[in-house]
């Protein structure tokens, strides 16, 4: 009879792959095991765990189940791995990370732990305002966030703040703005934003034009190719300092107004669990955080 930690594992592979024929492959059984076992897991436990929808989601049962799962065999592995002195699996380390973090800084942070651990890094992207949802629906084992309130069950770290800039390039700038630009003009000049959850732009709005309207937009779903069309001259947008200095100090990209940033403070979220990997990622982020972000 398989264990509840296997039957665990089976649910896991189904949301990962998102599907069971994915969920197949991966555990090397058939479609139809992975179904008997998902019906086990839920018979045992007495709960729906899997919504049968596109995307497969799961139930607060499921989410509860999951993140058990995974801190179950976080701990099992580094068991494991403390008798045997070493380790030749391979730990899946699950992160929500925001865009901008993980385009700028974020693979230096981790840089001396993938070359050291066996670790595969599952990276959930999302805005900096939603990463934390990740943690409390059990997909993430740690997060960035912009957002402080710790998570029941795990700690959370002040990491920095991330300064982002209202930028143009000097053509862009000259065609559309006066020499203070106004709000009119903002709402008529191409905007760009990451997706439909950036809302930097909308806050920069907010807090200088007294309003919430960009006006038209570009949505652009690559940090790389953001900062790129903003540099083409087809559009304003919100860019972390981290990643336009350099083209700042060239010339090739200005800010609409001086001295008009946004701060973005950012934490890292991740378990209480006392594992030695978890202290050192957590050590990690935050050691390289210091070097990148404003934390004074």
């Amino acid at each position: 009879m398989k264990t509840i930690l296997h039957l665990l594992e089976t649910l896991a592979a189904i949301i990962e792959e998102q599907s069971f024929e994915g969920a197949a492959d991966k555990l090397c059984i058939t479609q139809s095991a992975v179904s008997q076992r998902l019906r086990q897991l839920e018979s045992q436990l007495g709960q729906t765990l899997l919504v049968r929808s596109n995307p497969l989601a799961l139930t607060d049962a499921g989410h509860s189940a999951l993140r058990y799962f995974q801190q179950a065999s976080l701990l099992q592995d580094e068991f494991i791995a403390s008798l045997a002195n070493h380790s030749t699996k391979r730990n899946i380390v699950h992160l929500g990370v925001n865009a901008d973090s993980l385009a700028t800084w974020l693979f230096d942070a981790l840089d001396n732990l993938l070359e050291h651990h066996q670790m595969l890094l599952h990276v959930k992207v999302d805005d900096q305002d939603k990463t934390r949802e990740l943690m409390t629906t059990g997909e993430v084992m740690g997060c960035i966030s912009s957002d402080a309130v710790p998570i029941k069950g795990c700690n959370c770290f002040f990491l920095g703040v991330m300064r982002y800039r209202c930028l143009v390039s000097p053509d862009f700038k000259d065609t559309y703005f006066s020499h203070y630009p106004t709000k009119d003009e903002l709402q008529e000049a191409p905007a760009i934003q990451f997706n439909h959850k950036d809302d930097l732009q909308k806050n920069y709005m907010e807090t200088y034009f007294n309003t919430s309207d960009i006006g038209i937009k570009h949505r652009i779903p690559s940090t790389e190719s953001y900062l790129e069309l903003i540099r083409r001259g087809y559009g304003w947008g919100m860019v972390p300092d981290v990643q336009s200095q350099p083209l700042r100090e060239q010339g090739e990209l200005v800010e609409l107004v001086p001295n008009q940033e946004l701060d973005v403070p950012l934490y890292w979220h991740i378990w209480t669990l006392q594992t030695d990997f978890n202290k050192q990622l957590t050590q990690a982020i935050r050691a390289h955080a210091e070097t990148v972000l404003i934390t004074a």
